[in-house]
């Protein structure tokens, strides 16, 4: 999203990431990976369990083909895991929310290299 955080705003939405770690390791992560958008830290999951968002079970997280192909391809384009937080098994989510309270767009990861496709994204966004 940090590379496409100008076609957002440019619609009128924000980008707010919600993740997990402590509040001293987002403050690291926002600065290393240059990101300028909000990122929020929910390490009891709270959000995440609000959102219905699932984890998975370890077995799962270190041997699902998927994931690990997803590692793989991210680990090739150049990205590391510094420091993860107490929930290392939480997937993770995509909404496009509002205005108001409605919901343009949702998608839950069924697995951990399962993200939304970008372009689904940003064609939930407003006119």
């Amino acid at each position: 999203m940090r590379d496409h955080y100008d076609e957002v705003t440019a619609a009128g939405a924000e980008v707010v990431a919600v993740g997990t770690g402590d509040a001293r390791y987002a403050a690291a992560f926002v600065a290393e990976e240059r990101v300028p958008f909000p990122v929020l830290v929910d390490d009891e999951g709270a959000a995440a369990t609000a959102a219905a968002v699932h984890k998975v079970n370890f077995l799962t997280l270190l041997f699902d083909p998927r994931s690990m192909k997803g590692a793989v391809r991210a680990h090739r384009a150049g990205f590391r895991v510094k420091k993860s937080g107490r929930r290392v098994n939480q997937l993770g989510a995509t909404f496009v929310l509002g205005p108001g309270s409605v919901v343009r767009y949702a998608h839950v990861d069924a697995h951990t290299a399962d993200h939304a496709p970008l372009t689904d994204v940003l064609a939930a966004l407003p006119a």
